[in-house]
């Protein structure tokens, strides 16, 4: 899979949060876009009779629509304003994805089962490993712990964390610091002395905003993957760019090598940024701090199962509002649903072979356990619509 950000649209625009003020117009879709058709998106959940009731489309008895198509443009730098999308069926995704392959994946090291059905049965030594890069305090801990959990009750894949990865910050610089125990899990020599490698990024001194280069990060991952991942995320509350023409990017994956990147520092809801420059960014502390980690865990966990998804070979989806859905700003991200549509929920259900129902029961009490008050009465209805239908 080629290397793409969560938000595309990332690079080199404004992608400023939408204020309330804003007039939303009638923006045309792409050149060459087509929407789907109703049937065309129940063509696409891949069932060639009567669907399943776990993944059923339809709104229920009380005309509760779990799964509406997506909303039309509003904004010249909406998603599907910008890009023409395709779209992958479930039976496009069985006959693209890598992992249901008979063949082992190149540079995958751990045992292989060429007769295995789900990813688990193939690589059942596989696990997703997550790695927090830079600073990170005990409060930061909790919230990555709670990323990982939720992470694995998503995917129904075992995910676990790294140790951290150090970075020394020194007058605008940013040293990525390489310590004799951070190769251990590769199974791979290293020296016992410490290194540090300069990575590339820029300072403004007079806003004192660093941000780092996301390609330099990724080059330095490669080097730590250990030989049972399935495929290793890089989470940092560092901004990030790609090329000197971004304001910021957030986060890159390197798909064929199992690899990615993201920063969590622009899902804060107390910042805002400018649309015009990199290093001007304002902090408003009117929301509650409960509130706000609420929000940043809420907006990191649906991130990192996004990104995760397009490494296990689920492309973006077009055929109803979802979390695989492409974004092109900040604020067409956060509208996003936290749930996967009946379309993706078969692929990742056929890749790793979980119970959907018991998922959604799992999901219920995550989102109990951390105030998801929204995610929390959607997962609710959906049990009901399963079990009563």
């Amino acid at each position: 899979m080629p290397r793409q950000p969560r938000t595309s649209a990332n690079k080199g625009k404004a992608n400023q949060v939408k204020t309330s003020q804003e007039v939303e117009e009638k923006i045309p879709y792409i050149s060459g876009y087509k929407r789907p058709s109703e049937n065309d998106s129940k063509k696409a959940i891949g069932f060639l009779s009567e669907i399943p009731v776990e993944f059923d489309p339809t709104p229920s008895k009380d005309n509760c629509v779990f799964f509406p198509h997506l909303p039309d443009p509003t904004h010249v730098d909406d998603w599907l304003a910008q890009y023409c999308e395709d779209g992958q069926t479930y039976k496009q995704f069985l006959k693209e994805c890598p992992w249901l392959s008979s063949r082992k994946r190149k540079y995958m090291s751990q045992e292989f089962k060429s007769s295995g059905q789900t990813i688990k049965d193939k690589y059942p030594d596989g696990k997703v490993y997550i790695v927090p890069i830079g600073a990170f305090d005990e409060k930061d801990s909790m919230f990555f712990s709670s990323l990982i959990e939720y992470t694995s009750i998503f995917l129904g894949l075992p995910v676990q964390a790294l140790s951290k990865v150090n970075l020394n910050v020194e007058d605008g610089n940013v040293y990525w610091v390489e310590s004799p125990k951070s190769k251990v899990s590769t199974g791979r020599r290293s020296s016992r002395r410490v290194k540090q490698h300069q990575l590339t990024s820029r300072y403004n001194p007079d806003t004192g905003h660093l941000q780092v280069c996301v390609d330099s990060n990724l080059m330095q991952l490669r080097n730590l993957i250990p030989e049972d991942a399935i495929c290793m995320i890089g989470l940092t509350l560092l901004d990030l760019y790609g090329e000197e023409s971004d304001l910021f990017v957030a986060g890159m994956a390197a798909g064929n090598e199992r690899v990615a990147i993201f920063s969590l520092y622009r899902y804060d809801p107390c910042l805002s940024f400018s649309t015009e420059h990199w290093f001007q960014i304002e902090e408003d502390e009117k929301i509650a701090e409960k509130e706000r980690s609420r929000i940043t865990l809420q907006r990191g966990c649906k991130l990192l199962v996004h990104e995760i998804c397009h490494l296990l070979g689920i492309d973006h989806c077009i055929y109803y509002d979802c979390c695989m859905n492409g974004s092109g700003h900040l604020s067409e991200d956060f509208r996003q649903p936290m749930h996967l549509c009946p379309v993706d929920l078969h692929k990742l259900h056929t890749l790793v072979g979980f119970d959907v129902l018991d998922r959604y029961k799992a999901l219920l009490q995550y989102y109990k356990k951390h105030g998801f008050k929204e995610e929390e009465q959607w997962v609710q209805k959906r049990i009901k619509f399963i079990c009563h239908k």
